[in-house]
């Protein structure tokens, strides 16, 4: 019995999947990515203490309560900041992403007014149309951050999938690698080379990643234990580390198909229903507004998911031996998106279970 929607982490299942993908890795170093939970201090540990050399968030908040809870580990901010940002980036992490030498100019002020150095790594967009400058772009780019007082370039990197959902093969990470070549040649010193997220993986594990790529950021597939481009499971990673659970509000025996005129529901879609009989249904405290009903996948036998508002979840429950008695909590596997709403939001319990 339960009283309210609960988010369970098993961190002992994200220190091991941890340990594997750095050993599929080969030696390129992992920046672990907390912001699918909101940077929960208590799965940055588990991260760090798998193998991972810095966390990644893209929230200053996030990478506040990170700090406050003692973790003296390197951050990187994965979204570039603000250049209104510039004091707070420099004080929380010790490296951003960069695109724009405003910003980069931003923090190299800040640097000095706090009496620190701030790292950037150059990002160059190779095709999927997110944060980067443009390959031809790279050499000025480069000079004009190597001018800067207060501000180290730390390395050269790329982000695919993740909004054109261009796929990291041998042509683009040819390119990243020849491109950070040059620039080290530019500069005079070894970079890092960022190859990307957690798409990456398979290309490496595989042997197909050219050389010269030292780091990734990974989350997803440390948290879920899928392959991001597939969302299939990778061998020998545990799947399971998130499961949502919430209580019966209401149990009753309901026609299948409304009654009345139909309009638009409160998301202005239009909803259709098969006629399927009487059958007895159950309303669950959890809605849209906590995660996405078509992103949860039930673990209790006989569950079938209907639909939700933004504060009920509808679940059809014809096929359970017994009927479920309020406050009885039925139990959700969440994917990638849901886990960041549910961590997301403050009407969701969030316990994290000791290793095992």
């Amino acid at each position: 019995m339960t009283a309210y929607a609960t988010l369970t982490v098993d961190v002992g299942k994200v220190a091991a999947n941890a340990r594997a993908v750095i050993g599929m890795l080969g030696g390129v170093e992992v920046v672990a990515v907390t912001k699918c939970t909101c940077g929960a201090p208590e799965v940055g540990g588990a991260l760090l203490a798998g193998g991972a050399v810095a966390l990644g968030e893209s929230r200053h908040e996030n990478a506040e309560r990170l700090r406050a809870a003692g973790v003296t580990a390197p951050l990187w901010l994965l979204r570039a900041p603000a250049p209104e940002r510039a004091a707070e980036t420099v004080r929380l992490f010790e490296l951003s992403l960069a695109s724009e030498l405003e910003t980069c100019a931003a923090l190299d002020a800040a640097a000095g007014a706090l009496g620190r150095r701030h790292q950037v790594l150059v990002m160059v967009d190779l095709g999927d149309l997110r944060e980067g400058v443009m390959p031809a772009d790279l050499p000025a780019f480069v000079d004009a951050v190597e001018a800067l007082a207060h501000v180290e370039l730390a390395g050269v990197g790329v982000n695919l999938t993740c909004y054109g959902a261009i796929m990291p093969d041998e042509r683009n990470m040819s390119e990243l690698v020849e491109l950070a070549r040059a620039t080290q040649a530019r500069v005079g010193r070894r970079l890092l080379v960022g190859g990307g997220n957690s798409g990456s993986i398979g290309m490496i594990a595989s042997g197909r990643m050219p050389a010269g790529v030292t780091t990734l950021r990974v989350g997803e597939s440390i948290l879920h234990g899928l392959d991001t481009l597939t969302r299939e499971p990778i061998a020998g990673l545990h799947t399971d580390v998130f499961e949502v659970a919430a209580p019966v509000i209401e149990c009753k025996v309901k026609p299948s198909l409304p009654r009345g005129e139909v309009a638009q529901d409160a998301y202005g879609n239009r909803p259709t229903f098969a006629d399927r009989g009487e059958r007895r249904r159950a309303i669950l405290a959890l809605g849209r507004q906590d995660a996405m009903p078509e992103w949860l996948t039930p673990l209790d036998e006989g569950v079938e998911i209907l639909g939700a508002s933004s504060d009920h979840l509808i679940v059809d429950v014809e096929a359970m031996a017994a009927p479920p008695r309020l406050g009885q909590a039925f139990r959700f596997r969440p994917n990638y998106a849901a886990t960041v709403q549910l961590s997301t939001s403050p009407y969701v319990h969030k316990v994290f279970t000791p290793p095992a």
